[in-house]
């Protein structure tokens, strides 16, 4: 019983122990590349950029926003 309490414990300390506030002004520094939901990042950016364009808007990404024109 009491070697439970103390792998429980252990695993609770170790889950505790990997997260952390990062500042956003940090986050780009520690995106990584290969953490991307996309093979290729170049052709999501390219989506993205035209989806923007023909919605006429873009934010909510963090993005500045432009017209409608695809000059971001």
């Amino acid at each position: 019983m009491r070697t439970s309490r103390l792998v429980l414990l252990a695993c609770l300390a170790l889950a505790g122990a990997g997260c952390a506030t990062v500042p956003q002004n940090r986050r780009a520094h520690l995106a990584d590349p290969m953490m991307s939901l996309t093979d290729e990042p170049t052709e999501a950016a390219r989506r993205h950029k035209l989806y923007d364009t023909r919605e006429g808007a873009a934010g909510g990404d963090g993005a500045a926003a432009g017209g409608g024109c695809g000059c971001q």
